[in-house]
């Protein structure tokens, strides 16, 4: 009877396995996703002499349920129930043409049009939208970042969660 009910098992194991990666996420499947990301924000926050960032499975939880919402979407859109967490969002053409480390990156390429003010003047521009996801990276307040992708039609999209949120008017960025 045993050596019956292990055969079983055995045989809808696969099975069990497979339906859980369908429709999971790239990065849910990639073991290397998350130090992948906090690797690309902590080498721009080194940089700068600011301490690094964590990782928070709960923030990359609330990420992924995000990331499922816009997926749904044609548009990126910010989460408007947020208090304190920070967001950042990110979509772009699938199928791997975009790493998380290129896609982290267009974000630290804001800096360019970055100069380190009290908010919201922290752009050469005067526009701080300019540089709203590299804030979001480099705040000095934020010690916790979570990140999810998710397949939106032939796009990705990605969400990163922070904690605590940056862009606060009247701070100073670091």
């Amino acid at each position: 009877m045993l050596r019956l009910v292990l055969r079983r098992s055995v045989q809808w194991l696969p099975a069990l396995l497979a339906a859980l990666l369908v429709g999971m996420p790239a990065q849910a499947q990639d073991a290397g996703f998350a130090d992948r990301i906090l690797k690309t924000h902590n080498e721009e926050r080194a940089r700068l002499g600011i301490p690094p960032l964590r990782w928070s499975p709960a923030l990359a939880a609330n990420a992924q349920q995000w990331a499922a919402h816009l997926a749904t979407l044609n548009v990126l859109e910010h989460d408007d129930s947020l208090d304190v967490e920070g967001e950042n969002l990110w979509r772009g053409t699938g199928g791997g043409a975009y790493t998380p480390e290129d896609m982290v990156t267009l974000w630290i390429d804001e800096r360019a049009a970055f100069t380190n003010g009290v908010f919201p003047d922290v752009s050469t521009s005067g526009q701080w939208e300019d540089v709203g996801h590299y804030t979001q990276v480099i705040w000095r307040n934020t010690a916790q970042v979570g990140c999810a992708i998710d397949q939106a039609g032939e796009d990705e999209v990605l969400v990163c969660r922070y904690m605590e949120g940056g862009n606060f008017e009247g701070e100073k960025t670091f």
